[in-house]
């Protein structure tokens, strides 16, 4: 099988609760998300996504992702997507870094081998053991009721798992955390993601105002090395997520930083493979397991489901379904939650059916049309 052709589309992806507020005063309403379709000899079709949330969350953004693709598209251009392993050194040959614009491809690859050798991804990185497993939903930075009213609201519809958006002063968010612990019941899960926007003396006051209060905190600081010392001293278990990188860091992440846990993210990775190979690393460590990307609908939320599934039921902290936090239903709102739990599909590569017609025109092609 060969690499024939790669579109590349925008489309635009809203959120489904309103007004996404991070630290920081970082908002999103809609996102300007990414998908690519590798097309092969053999009629088989892949679809990838990576969808930012906004420009100045992680090191990337649009425009740039799309730059990157257009020279990896040409460059794939013959290759065989089943054979992923050659798809990532031809890759890496090609541009240095840029695993966000990576990351499409890695998983659209996936999602043609499933369906070549008619399996499930789950199938192909493991095989499921974890059927059911429960899913999570962020609740976005505002006033402290507010926050325990999005929990019990949400709670209502199934959902016992939150990640709450901290980050500013850290006194108004040892009330947020309160108020969204309270809220709550004796099986809630709550992770108090800063997402790196307390500096080194918000973190400390921060986290030693929640002190005794049962919930993680994840990514107090920007840097590992400023993590580190706003956690020291803490018996709160530490969550790092947009510091992490790559293998290396994971090690540092457990034996310097004392973490239990690493959000894995497909975009910082460079796709469903990597992220694979970390997920198997934190087992083996023995740490706990949390898996997403930065955004996104029914695509990422299909390859994130996939990972879910194949992760030990006890090493999976946090996962979400995208899908249900927005509009990205370019499969007909597939795969879908119940009643707080997911599951991956079945049905053959990523398990679900991308109606291109919602797409429209690609902004670019490379390859043959």
């Amino acid at each position: 099988m060969k690499i024939i052709g790669i579109d590349v589309y925008s489309y635009t992806v809203g959120y489904a609760h309103g007004t996404y507020i991070m630290s920081g005063d970082r908002v999103a309403q809609t996102e300007d998300g990414t998908v690519v379709r590798i097309r092969t000899d053999e009629g088989i079709e892949g679809w990838g996504e990576i969808t930012t949330l906004g420009k100045v969350y992680l090191p990337t953004f649009p425009e740039g992702i799309r730059t990157a693709l257009k020279d990896l598209g040409e460059a794939l251009i013959g290759q065989d997507p089943t054979n992923i392993a050659k798809i990532n050194r031809v890759m890496n040959a090609t541009l240095m870094g840029q695993e966000f614009a990576k990351s499409p491809i890695d998983i659209a690859c996936w999602d043609i081998k499933g369906k070549a050798l008619n399996l499930p991804v789950s199938s192909l990185i493991g095989g499921v053991i974890n059927e059911r497993f429960p899913i999570y939903e962020a609740v976005p930075l505002t006033a402290p009721e507010e926050m325990g009213a999005f929990i019990r609201s949400r709670r209502a519809a199934g959902i016992n798992r939150f990640q709450l958006k901290v980050g500013n002063n850290p006194f108004d968010d040892i009330a947020r955390v309160r108020a969204s612990v309270e809220a709550g019941d004796a099986n809630t899960v709550i992770v108090a993601d800063s997402n790196g926007g307390w500096s080194l003396a918000a973190a400390k006051l921060a986290v030693q105002g929640m002190a005794g209060l049962p919930v993680f905190v994840e990514q107090p600081c920007r840097s590992t090395a400023d993590c580190i010392l706003a956690h020291r001293g803490s018996s709160l278990p530490l969550v790092l997520d947009e510091s992490i990188v790559n293998h290396d860091e994971v090690f540092r992440a457990k034996y310097e930083a004392n973490a239990v846990s690493i959000n894995l993210k497909f975009g910082k990775l460079g796709g469903l493979t990597n992220v694979v190979k970390a997920r198997d690393l934190l087992q083996d460590l023995n740490m706990a397991v949390s898996v997403e990307d930065m955004w996104g609908g029914d695509i990422i939320t299909a390859a994130t489901s996939h990972i879910a599934a194949t992760t030990r039921p006890e090493s999976l902290l946090m996962t979400p379904f995208f899908n249900d936090w927005t509009d990205g239903h370019l499969a007909n709102y597939t795969p879908r939650s119940s009643g707080g739990y997911g599951s991956a599909p079945t049905a053959p590569g990523l398990g679900i059916e991308v109606d291109s017609q919602r797409l429209g025109t690609p902004i670019f092609s490379v390859g043959s049309r």
